[in-house]
């Protein structure tokens, strides 16, 4: 299929090399159980300082965790763009959250997409790991996650900072 005849997330998707990256809390503190902390972290997902011309096709704030499949663009690094997320999200939490004012522990996990890996299918999995744990009952249960293929009206934060959830489970689920 040419460029034109396909849907802006699959061009998105189809732009560079596709990683799933994983940031964990210091200590693996579950932080993000508390509202304020994971609504913090989830208004920030937008802004264009983390990610610069890469992009983030999907993520899920998780308790201990953050978890995101991302494009990297030319001449970006992993290690560039995930210091850009950890300073960026960490900002918009109180600091009663952080250790001596760090919220992040210093690495990382990544994983590459593998050749025959479709990124829409790895986000799925990937959105879908809230049920999996048990803290939810479905992805529509469940506000801290977005991904590039829902309607974009249908993604906008709420007034309370919490994603919507009710119709972005039926555009996900395919």
């Amino acid at each position: 299929m040419h460029a034109q005849g396909m849907s802006a997330a699959a061009r998105d998707a189809a732009a560079g090399p596709a990683y799933v990256v994983t940031v964990s809390t210091l200590l693996r503190r579950p932080l993000f159980l508390d509202p304020d902390a994971a609504r913090a972290v989830a208004r920030r997902q937008s802004e264009s300082s983390i990610w610069a011309q890469s992009r983030c096709l999907a993520w899920v704030l998780l308790p201990d965790r953050w978890q995101g499949l991302v494009v990297l663009a030319a001449g970006d690094s992993l290690k560039a763009l995930v210091r850009r997320f950890k300073q960026v999200s960490a900002r918009g939490v109180e600091a009663r959250f952080r250790i001596n004012g760090w919220l992040w522990a210093n690495d990382f996990t990544v994983r590459a997409l593998g050749s025959n890996e479709q990124p829409l299918i790895v986000a799925r999995r990937m959105v879908g790991t809230p049920v999996r744990v048990g803290l939810a009952a479905s992805i529509g249960a469940y506000p801290y996650w977005n991904a590039i293929w829902l309607d974009p009206v249908a993604a906008k934060p709420r007034p309370d900072g919490d994603l919507l959830s009710g119709s972005p489970a039926n555009t996900m689920a395919g």
